[in-house]
């Protein structure tokens, strides 16, 4: 009997191992491969001069030593960060006040359905569609000008796209439209998802709405909060079309928005294939470290928590 049972258990499991297949060879095909590719590249000079092909010729890390030399992929990773920053914060503060109003039964929020779609609208929309809709929106002699200057705010037409802070503003602005829709499914449904009954609770116990928030609510969202920030800083990290559309692929005004993978781009369409490659490695090493920081000092404070919970058990046992 114990041998059929362990031949069906294999049985099974070989169904398991065959819907893997079209994930791993996808995962093969499209990220491993082009990822050994890439590190491979970087450690060759490959690139076009005029109609001349120079190289691909060994040249060790000296790709590497003239990407930092030249001191370009600071000032772009602070443009990179900078917009990230604007983009993120408000985020993910309107994504939590808007979930918790969703997700709030006591409410009763009338049409919350509606809503909930027209928030995630922004997200289905093409970046290059949103770029070209807000370029005209805010060109010199758009929309937005015009508006100010008839209520009497300015006196003449202001170039948002031609000053540092308003250009690098209108980035993060349009990206927090975008994504802040997306963020707020995922927030909602982490907070769905925890037990009502801890919430009576806390009622109970006199606590307001403030409290349960910060001492419930956020807490046991921990988990998504962490999945939220580093998919965001990732895809922050990866900012190219809106900045690329906004500015012509310039970073204007004086480079202040060109992003990392702006920079990349130039060398990719150059056909620097080594400087290409050691930007996308410096990218990932990059991308890794934040990430695993990210999840590092979140993950000690939600350990920190349950230890706090465990000790209360014990008191209270």
């Amino acid at each position: 009997m114990k041998t059929k049972r362990r031949g069906k258990v294999v049985r099974y499991n070989k169904w398991g191992y065959i819907f893997l297949i079209p994930f791993t060879a996808a995962f093969v095909i499209f990220q491993l491969i082009p990822l050994i590719t890439t590190i491979y590249n970087s450690f060759f000079e490959n690139y076009m001069s005029g109609l001349n092909q120079i190289g691909p010729t060994f040249v060790g890390l000296d790709n590497y030593k003239s990407l930092f030399s030249s001191g370009d992929i600071w000032t772009y990773a602070k443009n990179t960060m900078i917009m990230w920053i604007m983009c993120f914060i408000p985020q993910i503060v309107l994504s939590l006040l808007l979930g918790s109003w969703f997700s709030d039964v006591q409410l009763r929020l009338r049409g919350s359905r509606f809503f909930k779609a027209v928030i995630y609208l922004p997200n289905l929309i093409m970046a290059s569609a949103f770029a070209m809709l807000f370029f005209t929106l805010f060109s010199d002699n758009g929309p937005i000008n015009s508006l100010l200057m008839q209520i009497g705010f300015i006196d003449e037409p202001y170039k948002f796209l031609s000053h540092t802070w308003s250009a690098r503003g209108l980035i993060a602005f349009m990206n927090c439209l975008m994504w802040f829709g997306n963020t707020t499914i995922l927030l909602m449904a982490g907070m769905m998802g925890i037990d009502t009954s801890l919430f009576e609770a806390a009622q109970v116990d006199g606590a307001n709405s403030r409290q349960v928030f910060w001492r419930i609510t956020m807490p046991l969202l921990r988990p998504i909060l962490v999945y939220v920030m580093i998919t965001s800083l990732i895809g922050g990290l990866q900012l190219f079309d809106v900045p690329q559309i906004l500015t012509n692929g310039t970073g204007a005004p004086m480079r202040s928005t060109m992003t990392l993978i702006m920079y990349l781009n130039k060398h990719l369409y150059s056909k620097n294939y080594g400087m290409a490659g050691a930007l996308s490695v410096v990218l990932f090493i990059i991308s890794a470290v934040l990430s695993l920081i990210v999840f590092r000092m979140v993950g000690s404070e939600s350990r920190g928590e349950a230890k706090k919970w465990k000790k209360a058990k014990t008191t209270t046992k």
